[in-house]
């Protein structure tokens, strides 16, 4: 795998995440307690055995360069290969964001060929799923392709929601389709590519002179050398989510609590690695519940806790109902709380006696095109006072103060 350079394209912002991504990237969103989304993706490149990477940003990047570093969790500190964080630039003539994921791909081609190497590897940083590399770009290989797409079988009524692959018997891919109406085939695209370098380089080239073109992978570039090149579907069977949703968020850390996850993250052959703080061992009092949860390192744990996914450094008080809900770093929960379906971002503090989460489902008065799920939604840094009254399906932005006794009914907001 020494001839493989990985590119992870970790720009986006994730807007249907609303709240959860205003000030930080998607990839950089808390996952599973102590994780952040990117750490699956550059775990699976070490796993793989790729320790040339790129990681490509743009959005509120600050976070996310200061999480990934040097690489030094992901043993990507390293001579000769490591990690290398990859930001839009300027120019004797101009100053361009990327434009999409081709175009981000063109502008680092002088990076790409400092490292000279015979396939690239494309990836999305904003996925929850575990993936051995090596195994896709063999598959690349044996079949002489120039271009090779992970893809999956989804629902045929979800189908429309994706990229679409129409192949022949031997995986070959005859017709694309993006976001079809009318999908001709369930096979739904991964956003994860391996390329001949030799081959993509020229294409991109071509690409960044059409002045019509979006510049993007699924939309222009792969549908323009389909009909004279070899491009090849790999069929995954594996785990894979899109977490780009608040309803897919919140079911996929949930997934966690079961007593079988669909996703292991202890498999010891398979490590997620990620950069952490080091804190002190959870404490869990002896006069309290916890139930099919995760509970991570720092947590100071006097309440119940059932079927939920409490990450580093959070604390919750006496008399305190955790239920179906996602609370993220260094969140302090007060005395006789209750929350239930619920994502709590970090930094934040529930005051005594609050009540959130709680009553029937009303579609929301704010965005119903991100918050449309029974899921409550709390900002970053807010503090909410004490005997406050939140319903279902309500969202408080980040850093907000809201006052004591305030009564929000589902559906509703404070932003």
């Amino acid at each position: 795998m020494q001839n493989i350079l990985g590119l992870i394209l970790a720009g986006g912002q994730g807007t249907r995440l609303g709240f959860l991504t205003e000030k930080i990237p998607k990839p950089a969103v808390q996952f599973g307690g102590k994780y952040r989304i990117i750490d699956f993706t550059l775990s699976n490149c070490v796993n793989s055995g790729i320790y040339s990477i790129g990681v490509l940003t743009q959005y509120r990047p600050h976070l996310l360069n200061r999480h990934i570093g040097i690489g030094k969790p992901w043993d990507l500190d390293r001579k000769g290969g490591g990690v290398t964080i990859l930001q839009p630039y300027s120019t004797l003539t101009e100053s361009i964001w990327f434009k999409g994921t081709a175009d981000a791909v063109y502008q680092n081609i002088e990076f790409v060929d400092e490292h000279q190497p015979e396939y690239i590897v494309v990836l999305s940083g904003d996925h929850i799923y575990s993936m051995d590399y090596s195994e896709f770009v063999y598959y690349h290989i044996s079949k002489g392709a120039v271009a090779t797409i992970a893809c999956m079988e989804v629902p045929l009524n979800e189908a429309h929601r994706f990229g679409i692959m129409v192949t022949d018997i031997d995986n070959k891919v005859v017709e694309f389709q993006e976001k079809p109406k009318e999908p001709k085939s369930n096979l739904a695209s991964l956003g994860i590519y391996v390329f001949t370098w030799d081959f993509i380089r020229k294409v991109l080239i071509e690409d960044a002179k059409d002045e019509t073109s979006e510049h993007d992978f699924g939309k222009n570039v792969i549908p323009k050398i389909l009909s004279t090149e070899k491009v090849y579907a790999f069929p995954f069977e594996g785990y894979w989510r899109d977490v780009g949703t608040i309803l897919s968020y919140w079911e996929t850390n949930l997934e966690l609590t079961r007593p079988i996850p669909p996703f292991n993250l202890y498999d010891p052959n398979w490590r997620v690695y990620t950069k952490s703080e080091e804190m002190q061992p959870a404490y869990i009092s002896d006069e309290r519940t916890v139930r099919n949860s995760i509970i991570s390192e720092g947590c100071e744990i006097y309440g119940t806790v059932d079927a939920s996914v409490i990450s580093q450094g959070v604390t919750i008080g006496e008399g305190s109902i955790i239920k179906n809900s996602v609370i993220m770093t260094r969140v302090v929960v007060g005395k006789n709380v209750v929350i239930e379906d619920s994502i709590i971002s970090e930094n934040t503090v529930i005051k005594d006696g609050c009540k959130i989460g709680i009553g029937n489902f009303a579609e929301s008065t704010y965005d119903r095109k991100v918050y449309d799920s029974h899921i409550t939604v709390i900002g970053m840094d807010s503090i909410i006072e004490e005997d406050c009254e939140i319903g279902k399906n309500v969202v408080v932005g980040n850093d907000r103060i809201v006052p004591k006794s305030t009564k929000l009914a589902s559906g509703g907001y404070y932003i």
